[in-house]
């Protein structure tokens, strides 16, 4: 007879503890390895970054070269209430910095916002999800070891946003104590984030929840700060806001170091929270209750397209709901640009010689259709590397084991870079141009009309940056994230090579420098045929590797 006990019950499986029971044990490493995980995508968001804030910084400088005219734009922001809604308030109109800090701001605060919310997620929950934290966990390594490595990484990549923009003002020859106050403001409103998005993690059981979670946070920042700038006697509502305290830092306007100590604060308090609720779940299991699903999937999701239509539909509503917010919001602002330019003299004369009210608005609407264009192009990224995680985790294999091709597969999801990314400019065009109609009151038909050719001609630009992150996907898969560096590249070269005077070599590279101005510009149909041939080519390319090559 056997000496085995008969329905004994099965031996626990159990995390070796970490040496000396220490739940820091491999912080180090783990370190190591989110900084070379995110080699490429770090410096990009950290480039981009400073990319914004040195062009706004030389075009101020260009436009307005004296003290006087300085002063003369400031008092017009600060009678506009729309704009200070927007930007915030102008605390020192005198100098280019004082009028760089009040541009960049409050978006460059939201930039770090979320780079670092994004980092700090792919490499907590994200990680938890995939299953990877669990064979890290197996080993020597402490409970709190990812979190603490998430926020360290974080803590590096704001860091080197500080400095670098605070180099970028140095070098435009600003006042060293308001530099480094401005890039201060930046780095810590990133580590409050980031801590935020720590506690996040813990709340939500995917990495698309805690995302939501914290890019909702950052939403309500932001409205509680506009709310504060809008008129008087809102002021105190600014302070409720991490974003506010970022404006409140003063840079170049007496740069009030002390305002600095708030989101310190306000980070490490978070970050003992998320401390505390690492210990209080389970390892792959979230704080919030999740609904459970169906017993049987619907009829609908019985196709590979429709799989994909299922794992994408969250994002782009998202992100349309988004950019159709700020397309209102910044159509609302047209009248407030147009009443501004228009009590400046010598702004006024410069621009009455390109077209009047009529170019100043068009001038403006154009740039807010590029940008519209470039945030777009992001979206597009994300969806078109949504297939390498879904690879790199092990559900495309059991799809495409069954009777569904590889190319098949991959229409399905490049549907969304493809027809997601029209919806999304649609949506900011057609709120942008309601909003400018409503706001200037010439009817809302035309004005509509106009924004959406401004917004949808953005596409090949937009397809074209889709193209070469699939390029990456489908070529050089485990260089996949290489896709943010075209992105980048595209970005800095339209941003920065006109002001820069780069060679027109240089700047021809970016496709965002090839298409029309719209509203008001010529249309050539020259270079949206080529790039749109460009992207097809590339595609085609890619898709070709995603074909021939193993699979993982």
């Amino acid at each position: 007879m056997s000496g085995r006990v008969l329905n004994a019950p099965a031996p626990v499986a159990t995390t070796p503890a970490a040496p000396g029971g220490h739940d820091l044990a491999g912080t180090g490493v783990l370190y190591r390895l989110a900084l070379r995980r995110d080699r490429i995508a770090l410096p990009v968001w950290v480039y981009v970054g400073t990319g914004m804030v040195a062009s706004t910084v030389f075009s101020f400088r260009k436009l307005y070269g004296d003290e006087a005219s300085r002063r003369t734009f400031a008092a017009g922001i600060d009678g506009n209430g729309s704009l200070r809604a927007l930007y915030g308030p102008i605390f020192d109109g005198s100098t280019t910095g004082g009028l760089t800090a009040w541009r960049m701001g409050v978006f460059g605060a939201v930039l770090a916002g979320l780079m670092s919310t994004l980092l700090v997620v792919r490499h907590t929950r994200a990680e938890e999800e995939d299953g990877r934290l669990e064979l890290i966990g197996a080993g020597a390594v402490g409970r709190r070891a990812p979190l603490t490595a998430a926020l360290a990484a974080a803590l590096t990549a704001n860091a080197a946003l500080a400095a670098l923009v605070a180099a970028a003002l140095l070098a435009a020859g600003q006042d060293a104590a308001g530099a480094a106050a401005f890039g201060l403001a930046l780095g810590c409103t990133g580590l409050f984030f980031a801590a935020l998005a720590a506690v996040t993690a813990q709340l939500a059981e995917t990495g698309r929840a805690a995302n939501g979670l914290a890019g909702a946070a950052i939403g309500a920042a932001f409205v509680l700060r506009a709310v504060g700038d809008s008129g008087a006697g809102t002021g105190w509502v600014g302070w409720l806001s991490p974003l506010g305290w970022s404006e409140q830092v003063r840079a170049f306007a007496g740069n009030r170091w002390w305002v600095l100590l708030l989101p310190l604060a306000g980070a490490a308090l978070l970050t003992a929270l998320a401390r505390a609720l690492v210990a209080r779940r389970d390892l792959g299991a979230g704080l919030l209750p999740q609904r459970p699903g169906p017993a049987a999937a619907a009829p609908g999701l019985a196709s590979a397209a429709a799989l994909a239509r299922r794992l994408q539909r969250g994002p782009l509503l998202g992100w349309t709901l988004a950019l159709a917010v700020a397309g209102a919001v910044f159509g609302g602002v047209a009248k407030g640009v147009v009443d501004l330019i228009g009590d400046n003299r010598q702004m006024a004369d410069v621009l009455a010689r390109i077209g009047g009210r009529d170019g100043v608005l068009n001038a403006y609407l154009s740039s807010i259709a590029t940008v519209f264009g470039m945030v777009t192009a992001v979206y597009a990224v994300q969806a078109v590397l949504r297939m390498r995680a879904e690879e790199v985790s092990g559900r495309a294999e059991p799809v495409l084991a069954g009777a569904v091709s590889r190319l098949r597969w991959a229409a399905g999801h490049l549907l969304f870079p493809l027809l997601g990314t029209a919806l999304l400019l649609a949506a900011a065009g057609a709120a942008a141009g309601l909003a400018e109609g409503l706001a200037l009151g010439g009817g809302t038909g035309g004005a509509v009309g106009r924004m959406l050719g401004a917004t949808l001609v953005q596409l090949p630009a937009v397809w074209l940056t889709a193209a070469v992150a699939l390029a990456g996907y489908g070529l050089l898969p485990r260089w996949a994230a290489a896709g943010w560096t075209g992105f980048g590249v595209f970005v800095l070269v339209s941003w920065l090579g006109p002001i820069l005077q780069l060679p027109q070599g240089v700047l021809d590279l970016s496709p965002f420098s090839h298409l029309p101005h719209l509203p008001g510009g010529p249309v050539e149909a020259a270079p949206l045929l080529w790039i749109t041939a460009l992207t097809a080519l590339t595609t085609a390319a890619a898709l070709a590797g995603l074909r021939r090559r193993d699979l993982g």
